[in-house]
């Protein structure tokens, strides 16, 4: 497997060497991808290039993101891997799941990336950012996909056997927090409903959306749960008295979204041959602040770069310089991890570190099944 993260220097390279070791790889090892594909959903955590070319404050194309990317800034939110790369490469992949935007024809039978930054369940989440993919957008186009592949497999059944073994991952639900319930200068949303009401109205049309996702071939789905959006720089520069606190209010909220997703799990396995689980990314995201130091990260509450406060007023700005130190740090800018944080989250999605790490099992085990 090929690592794209590059550092520079002697540091850099020992910073390389460490990461792949990380995600199991050694000098002349290749293997077969453990599923035939890889489909991602979601929103800035994973889009890797799908808002490029949008007319959208969302979009990460340009330094100082992608600093530590082979070939330079693509659109992730972060200086180098995300998430779903690390997942990616664990699951045996000898490249990143390219964007839809660029990706057609034969490459869509090893996956697509369909995420999209400032995306949320809901339809208006996002928009005082300007253009972006909600999810239902996400899964039109992922219909598109699924008819090409029809085409491209010979028939509808050959071509739902084929994606019955293929994994997809689903992170969203952040930017409807973040984006829209606690933003009330722009939504009435967290007028219109208590927390536990606005939960239950996601999940319902989270379910939907599942539903839909399911009849069009998958089985093998991972969910992602919410993470501490009240941790990240721009919160704790918004609403932490100390700019430490995490902001309870928002956590509050989105731990009671979190276990009613849990149980949606539970709810669309009793459909035939559904395989979903669930990644609590709450619980990962905490155990890392709480023990940062054993993570080798010893910056938390700030980003590596950014403006004001926390640096979390916004995100990078364009050619801004990013702390030299980014293998030290939680976050890279006002919302959005590191790849040194995002490979931690990445390998244990794969592989629990923890029983309550994935829930009934991790991605590892999902792939076997």
């Amino acid at each position: 497997m090929l690592s794209r993260a590059v550092m520079g220097g002697a540091a850099g390279l020992a910073a390389v060497a460490t990461l792949l070791l990380l995600l199991g790889w050694s000098p002349g090892t290749t293997a077969d991808p453990q599923v035939p594909c890889y489909f991602i959903f979601g929103d800035s955590l994973v889009d890797n290039g799908n808002n490029n070319n949008m007319a959208s404050l969302a979009v990460a194309n340009y330094p100082p993101y992608g600093i530590d990317f082979d070939g330079g800034p693509n659109g992730r939110f972060t200086n180098g891997l995300t998430t779903v790369d690390v997942i990616a490469q664990l699951l045996g992949f000898d490249d990143f799941i390219p964007p839809y935007i660029s990706t057609r024809g034969q490459a869509l039978l090893s996956g697509a990336n369909f995420a999209s930054a400032a995306a949320g369940i809901r339809e208006e989440t996002g928009r005082q950012l300007g253009g972006r993919i909600p999810f239902n957008g996400q899964l039109q186009n992922y219909q598109s996909a699924v008819e090409e592949m029809v085409s491209l497999l010979g028939d509808q059944d050959s071509a739902a056997n084929y994606l019955s073994k293929c994994i997809f991952s689903v992170g969203m639900g952040s930017n409807d927090y973040l984006n829209n319930y606690f933003m009330p200068a722009f939504y009435s949303t967290g007028q219109q409903y208590s927390p536990e009401q606005f939960a239950d109205d996601l999940i319902q049309r989270y379910s939907e959306q599942l539903r839909t996702l399911y009849n069009y071939g998958a089985r093998k789905v991972v969910l992602i749960g919410v993470g501490q959006v009240g941790c990240s720089p721009n919160e704790l520069a918004q609403h932490s008295p100390d700019g430490v606190t995490c902001v309870e209010e928002i956590n509050s909220a989105i731990r009671i979204f979190n276990a009613k997703l849990i149980r949606l799990v539970d709810q669309i396995n009793t459909l035939d041959g559904a395989h979903f689980v669930y990644i609590d990314g709450y619980g990962i995201f905490e155990d890392i602040i709480n023990n940062a130091g054993s993570y080798g990260l010893s910056v938390t509450n700030r980003g590596c770069c950014g403006v004001g406060r926390n640096n979390g007023q916004i995100t990078c700005l364009p050619y801004q310089a990013p702390c030299a130190n980014r293998d030290e740090y939680l976050f890279f800018d006002a919302f959005h991890p590191t790849s040194a944080a995002n490979v931690i989250i990445g390998r244990r999605s794969y592989r629990a570190e923890s029983p309550s790490d994935a829930y009934p099992m991790d991605i590892s085990s999902l792939a076997q099944v």
